[in-house]
Parts: structure tokens; sequence; C-alpha cells
């Protein structure tokens, strides 16, 4: 079960609302709904749990790219919402290339240069996976994401998955806005 929340900073502390993210598809669909929030540039934190596997934050703020963490890759990987937070940027993936596509095209032999394409391929074989491939164990992104909220990197990774969005509103000061949402 996962539970889905938009914490957005206000000049009246903070607000939150429930939200789904059924139709949201890319990492870039999340933010404009995050910030579609908001009427201002205001700091908007998305939260994702998914009971005891894995959370993940995504923090706007204004027209910024957005900047976010997950606890765990490989648990959020399998995950819809996971698929949406882990861009091949965030795990460190080169996405596909037009040059490795290029050099599909003529798999016969035929085409000139057949030596050097071997070789050109033999050079790229040490390359990062491309996406859809695992993803790592363990924590990805930016964990630093809650410094200047009060909320230091060393805290957020070690927040277990089972409780970490109620222990962020709670330092935020924010958890009876959260929990009337749940």
């Amino acid at each position: 079960m996962y539970f889905t929340a938009l914490l957005a900073r206000t000049d009246h502390g903070w607000e939150a609302s429930d939200t789904e993210l059924d139709d949201v598809e890319s990492l870039d669909e999340l933010a404009e709904l995050a910030r579609a929030a908001v009427p201002d540039d205001e700091t908007v934190l998305v939260c994702i749990e998914q009971e005891g596997a894995w959370f993940g934050l995504v923090r706007v703020d204004g027209e910024d790219d957005p900047r976010v963490f997950v606890s765990d890759a490989a648990r959020a990987l399998r995950s819809a919402y996971g698929e949406i937070l882990l861009t091949d940027e965030l795990l460190g993936r080169s996405p596909t290339s037009t040059d490795s596509l290029e050099r599909m095209v003529d798999l016969d032999g035929t085409e000139d240069g057949t030596d050097d394409d071997s070789d050109e391929a033999a050079d790229h074989a040490d390359e990062e996976p491309a996406s859809g491939e695992a993803a790592p164990r363990g924590p990805v992104g930016d964990a630093g994401l809650l410094s200047d909220l009060g909320i230091d990197t060393s805290t957020v990774l070690t927040l277990s998955p089972d409780d970490a969005l109620g222990e962020i509103a709670d330092a935020l000061g924010c958890a009876d806005v959260l929990e009337a949402v749940r």
C-alpha cells in the first residue's frame, strides 16, 4: 500500500494534501503537479512511501529542477511510483545514446568499417547499463535536500521506511497537518 502527499511551505506554515499520482508518468509531470499546488514559488515536498519497503522525497522550489531522494532504489524500481523518481540521471546511468542505436542498424557486416565498429563496440563494453536494468540497493539521490529545513543528511539516510514521513513532518513542525491527510 502506498501513501502520497504534498507538503507545501506557505506564509502561514506547512499545508498538506493527499494526492493521486496515477496519471503522473514522469518526474517532470510530478514537478508540475507540485508547482500547481502552491500559488507562488514556495517549497513543495512530494512524499511517497510504500509500507515498510521504501520512501521517496521530491523537493520542488519554484522553477528549479526537482531534487529527489529515494531510500532504496532497488525496491522502488519495482514500483510504478518508484519508476517516476528513478531517472537515468539519478541512477547514474547514461540514457541509451543515438550512437549505440546507429551501431545496431546494420548488423550484417557488409558496411564499410566493420572492423572499426567492432572495436568501437568493445570500447563501450564498460559503459553504464542502459535504463531498465537493475538499480542499486540502498539510498540514491540528494540526501541533503532537507538540510536548509533543519533535517541534516545523516538523518535522512538513517530514516526507517516504516515512519520516515512522520519523522520528517515532526522535524518540520507539521506532523499534525500530515496526519490529517493520512
